[in-house]
């Protein structure tokens, strides 16, 4: 059996900081079929946290309710939320039969105004 030698300050791996471009991809809401209070709270949940900003997403039928979700979210929980991007595009799927059909996408990062 060999010794493991105990982690010096020298030989034990540092943590890595976090870059603030990765905190921010962490804040990351992906909408789907659930009821938009779901995503509200999940919302909420990343700017109790601590979290400054959050980004929505959504693509096809969910536009709609990552749209809702935002306002709802604007309007009734965090009366100080600015609007920082929106982002709209294409993604080209293929089915299970094999098709080709675009899908629109979006997303949306809100972020809380400064000094609040």
């Amino acid at each position: 059996m060999t010794e493991e030698k105990p982690a010096t300050p020298e030989t034990a791996e540092k943590p890595k900081a976090p870059t603030e471009a990765r905190r921010a991809e962490d804040n990351v809401v992906f909408i789907g079929k659930k009821p938009i209070m779901n995503y509200v709270i999940a919302c909420l949940t990343f700017f109790n946290t601590g979290g400054r900003q959050v980004c929505v997403k959504a693509r096809g039928r969910a536009i709609s309710r990552a749209v809702d979700t935002i306002e709802l979210l604007r309007r009734s929980f965090v009366k100080d939320l600015g609007l920082v991007d929106i982002k709209l595009g294409t993604e080209e799927v293929t089915g299970e039969d094999g098709r080709r059909s675009n899908v629109s996408t979006i997303e949306i990062t809100v972020a809380k105004k400064e000094g609040s």
